[in-house]
């Protein structure tokens, strides 16, 4: 059963054009995790959230990728009806600011723009539970290669921020900057990098306390070039 899993979720990252290392930072793993599972059976079995997390972003059954299987639920609205679909929506604000993934840029407003429509379960799974603090925002810069790359819309939860810190990349604002950058917590404190090493290798102790965490990266869509 683990041996299918394993396959079945090398077939879709193939399939799909998607990478190890990306899927690992969706689900908040390092960047090697998706990889381990796959070729060297590390871990045996995917843990249920982060099963969960994946099925819903490739939008297949948990039961390909080593879930249990689940009965058809009921049809309760017409197959196809524009109710139904309207209902399994849900939007989030577009925010007219960019986070620097670069030196830095000085943010003076932030306008909302047109609303982007999600899945509700993939962003209550994304999420962790409630929408309300999501928005997107674009990034600005190259530091964040290849993770992130110039012009990517980035979902932000603002829910998810200094009092939930722990290993990620998140949106910070530093002296009026935004800024997006993957943080390491080192004791009280937490540590900014860039993932663009080459380019920008400088990293920086903070005090989260200093700081203004404005929330925690969850996903990344991008115009394919």
């Amino acid at each position: 059963m683990e041996d299918e899993a394993r396959q079945a979720l090398d077939a879709l990252i193939r399939e799909r054009g998607e990478d190890y290392s990306s899927l690992s930072r969706l689900i908040g793993r390092n960047p090697a995790y998706i990889q381990q599972f796959i070729k060297r059976g590390t871990p045996q079995r995917l843990a249920e959230a982060d099963r969960k997390i994946l099925a819903s972003y490739f939008r297949v059954a948990e039961e390909i990728l080593g879930g249990p299987a689940v009965a058809p639920a009921p049809v309760v609205a017409a197959a196809g009806s524009r109710r139904a679909r309207q209902a399994d929506l849900v939007t989030v604000p577009r925010i007219d600011v960019g986070a620097s993934a670069g030196p830095g840029g000085f943010v003076d407003t932030e306008e909302a723009r047109p609303r982007l429509a999600f899945d509700a379960r993939l962003l209550r799974e994304l999420a962790g539970g409630g929408t309300d603090g999501l928005s997107m925002i674009r990034v600005a810069g190259d530091s964040m290669e290849p993770t992130l790359v110039d012009g990517d819309d980035i979902l932000v939860d603002r829910a998810d921020a200094a009092n939930r810190l722990r290993e990620g990349i998140y949106v910070l604002r530093i002296d009026g900057m935004l800024i997006v950058k993957r943080i390491e917590r080192t004791g009280a404190g937490f540590v900014v990098r860039s993932d663009n090493r080459e380019r920008y290798p400088a990293e920086w102790a903070c005090n989260p306390e200093t700081v203004d965490v404005v929330g925690r990266v969850l996903w990344t869509g991008r115009r394919l070039r």
